[in-house]
């Protein structure tokens, strides 16, 4: 569905907003590469960020603190969800197909190297990492707030923004204030918008401005990691056992 609503946007305009080098094929990158990130989350970390506050509310997390080993690891990986790793193939086959158009359209302007391929790889764990912290932060407020029934929707609130090129934030103050909390407080802005530059090159020759947002974005998930650490290690400082 979402491919098709682009195609019908690309039929009447050329590129996501005037002078950003989104032009169709290279927005079809940024598209697979959304898919590959949200795909990974999906599979590896939503279902245990929902079980969890069922885990507060039944009293079953007492149990998961005894065991002899790291509580949040222990919480974050206990299901895969492996039917949300489908569209990781999807996005294999449109990625495979706008790097092929690429290379025939822009010819020796495109350069497309192993290298650029392993940054990418990368910079999509720096993604998931990035959503992991974002999601395993907001599932530990589950124990403040209690059945926290809301957090499927704050999820999808805030990784909304990550969805699109950062350029379209960049117009007006309500658009600057929006690029700046989603780019540099929650960095969700940075997890599509950095692998995707990567391999489809929408400014050609690269901005410096480019190579600092890598730059940030290495600083930004270890930040964010770490933060969300705190933020679950805070939150089990005040869980108080069911059986007390």
């Amino acid at each position: 569905m979402n491919l098709g609503f682009y195609l019908i946007i690309f039929h009447h305009a050329d590129q996501i907003g005037p002078g950003t080098g989104w032009h169709k094929w290279e927005f079809f990158v940024f598209l697979a590469t959304t898919w590959f990130i949200n795909s990974l989350v999906q599979a590896l970390f939503m279902p245990n960020a929902q079980e969890f506050s069922e885990l507060i509310r039944t009293g079953n997390l007492d149990f998961a603190l005894l065991k002899p080993i790291d509580t949040q690891f222990l919480i974050s990986f206990t299901k895969v969800d492996w039917s949300s790793l489908s569209n990781i193939l999807i996005g294999v086959a449109l990625l495979s197909v706008s790097l092929y158009q690429l290379e025939l359209t822009r010819g020796d302007e495109f350069n497309l190297s192993i290298f650029m391929g392993m940054l990418f790889l990368l910079y999509i764990a720096c993604g998931v990492a990035i959503m992991y912290s974002v999601m395993i932060a907001l599932a530990s407020t589950s124990i403040w707030l209690g059945r926290n029934q809301t957090l499927y929707n704050f999820w999808f609130y805030i990784t909304n923004f990550s969805r699109y090129p950062m350029e379209i934030y960049q117009r007006g103050v309500w658009g600057y204030s929006l690029w700046g909390l989603f780019t540099f407080v929650i960095p969700v802005l940075v997890v599509v918008n950095v692998p995707a530059r990567l391999l489809a090159s929408p400014l050609t020759p690269r901005e410096q401005w480019e190579w600092w947002l890598a730059g940030f974005t290495l600083f930004a998930t270890i930040a964010s990691l770490a933060g969300s650490r705190y933020v679950f290690k805070r939150a089990l400082l005040s869980y108080r056992s069911a059986s007390s």
